[in-house]
C-alpha cells in the first residue's frame, strides 16, 4: 500500500512538473563582439505584457522564459537596436550574430523565427538594395505567408512607417492575412487606422475643426478664407517638431506676403508656459493654436495623426491635397500654386481684350 502511494504521489509531482514546464521557451545564443552586457526582452500586445532581463557573459547568454501562446516580442539591445523575436511554449530558441550588425540575426527553433531569417538572408542577396526592390520583396512574403506574424513585421516596416503610407495597399494586403493573424490586436488597430485614414485621403474634405489660439479666439480652417492652408502638428517636446518647425519658418520668411497661402500650428503641447516659450524660441509668427489636451486633442482624433510631425496640404475648398509633406515638397507645391495663379491671370487678361473687341 505504501508503494502504491508513493508511485501515486510520485505521479502527481511529475505530472505538476510537466504542466509547469509546458510554457517554458528555452533561449539561448552568442553574438560576437557584444561581450559583457544587457537585453531585454519585451511585447507589445495581452500575448506578452512584461519585459525580461537576459545578461550577456562574453558574447553568450541564456535563459528559460515563459509564455502560453505564440508571442511577438522584441529583443532590445543596450544601443537601443530592437530585433522582432517570436517566442513559443516548447521552443527551443538559438541565436547567433555579430554585434557589428545587429539588425540582421540568424534566429532559430521555430517557424516565424527561421522565415525572418531566410527573408534577411534574400534581402542581403540583392545586389542593389533599393526602396522598391525591399518594399516588393516584403509584399511578395506578405502575400504569400498570410498566416505568418513575420508578415505584421514587414507590413509595418515597409508600409506602415512610410512617411506617407499607401493605405489602399496595406488594405490589400491585410485583406490577404488569415482569420488568426486578423485577430492579433496590431491588426485591428490597423484596419481601425486605416478606415480613419480613409476618411481624410487626398481628394477629401477635412471635417470642422476649431482650436483656440493664445489670446483664446477659435481659430478653424475658415479663419484662412480664400487660402491654401498648411496645418502642421507639433510639440515642444519633440525634437522632430523642432526641426520641422525651422524647414516651416523658412518657408514662411519666403511666403509671409503671400495672400494665396497660410499656416496654422496645432500643438499637442500640456503645458502653456512651455508652449508659449517654444512659439517665442523658435519665432513661429504664423497662427498657432493649442488646448493643452496633448493626445487627447480632438483635431488629432479627427485627423487621424498618429506620430509628430505631420501636416495636412489643403486647398481653398478645404480639400486635401497633400499630407506630411517634406520642406522641398511644400515649395514645389507652392511654385505650382504660383505658376497656376499667373495663368489664371494671363487667361483673364486675353479674356478681358477679347470682350472688348
Amino acid at each position: 500500500m505504501k508503494k502504491i502511494y508513493l508511485a501515486y504521489l510520485l505521479l502527481i509531482i511529475l505530472s505538476a512538473c510537466g504542466s509547469k514546464n509546458t510554457n517554458s521557451v528555452h533561449l539561448s545564443g552568442e553574438i560576437k563582439g557584444l561581450g559583457n552586457d544587457t537585453l531585454y526582452i519585451y511585447g507589445t500586445d495581452k500575448f506578452y505584457n512584461r519585459m525580461d532581463t537576459l545578461l550577456v557573459k562574453d558574447d553568450k547568454f541564456s535563459a528559460t522564459l515563459t509564455t502560453d501562446t505564440l508571442a511577438s516580442t522584441w529583443l532590445q539591445f543596450s544601443d537601443g537596436t530592437e530585433y522582432p523575436l517570436y517566442l513559443d511554449k516548447g521552443d527551443n530558441i538559438k541565436i547567433k550574430g555579430s554585434a557589428a550588425e545587429l539588425t540582421s540575426l540568424e534566429i532559430t527553433g521555430n517557424v516565424p523565427n527561421e522565415e525572418l531569417t531566410a527573408f534577411q538572408k534574400e534581402l542581403k542577396g540583392l545586389s542593389t538594395p533599393s526602396e522598391k526592390a525591399l518594399e516588393e520583396k516584403a509584399e511578395a512574403f506578405i502575400n504569400n505567408h498570410p498566416s505568418s506574424l513575420v508578415s505584421i513585421y514587414l507590413l509595418e516596416k515597409y508600409f506602415v512607417q512610410k512617411p506617407q503610407p499607401d493605405f489602399a495597399l496595406i488594405k490589400e494586403m491585410t485583406a490577404n492575412m488569415t482569420g488568426g493573424l486578423k485577430d492579433r490586436p496590431y491588426v485591428d488597430e490597423l484596419l481601425d487606422l486605416i478606415q480613419e485614414e480613409e476618411k481624410i485621403s487626398i481628394g477629401k474634405t477635412i471635417p470642422y475643426v476649431n482650436l483656440p489660439n493664445a489670446k483664446g479666439t477659435q481659430i478653424s480652417r475658415t479663419s484662412f478664407k480664400d487660402k491654401y492652408l498648411l496645418i502642421h502638428f507639433w510639440a515642444s517636446w519633440d525634437p522632430q517638431s523642432m526641426e520641422a518647425n525651422a524647414a516651416l519658418r523658412r518657408i514662411y520668411k519666403k511666403e509671409e506676403k503671400n495672400k494665396l497661402f497660410a499656416l496654422w500650428g496645432i500643438s499637442l503641447d500640456i503645458d502653456r508656459k512651455e508652449w508659449e516659450e517654444a512659439i517665442k524660441r523658435d519665432t513661429l509668427r504664423w497662427e498657432q493654436s493649442c488646448d493643452f489636451s496633448g493626445w487627447n486633442t480632438a483635431p488629432i482624433k479627427q485627423l487621424a495623426i498618429q506620430a509628430l510631425p505631420a501636416n495636412l496640404f489643403l486647398s481653398p475648398s478645404g480639400k486635401i491635397e497633400g499630407k506630411n509633406m517634406s520642406e522641398e515638397d511644400i515649395k514645389k507645391k507652392l511654385e505650382e500654386i504660383e505658376q497656376k495663379e499667373k495663368e489664371k491671370k494671363e487667361s483673364e487678361k486675353k479674356l478681358k481684350k477679347q470682350n472688348r473687341r
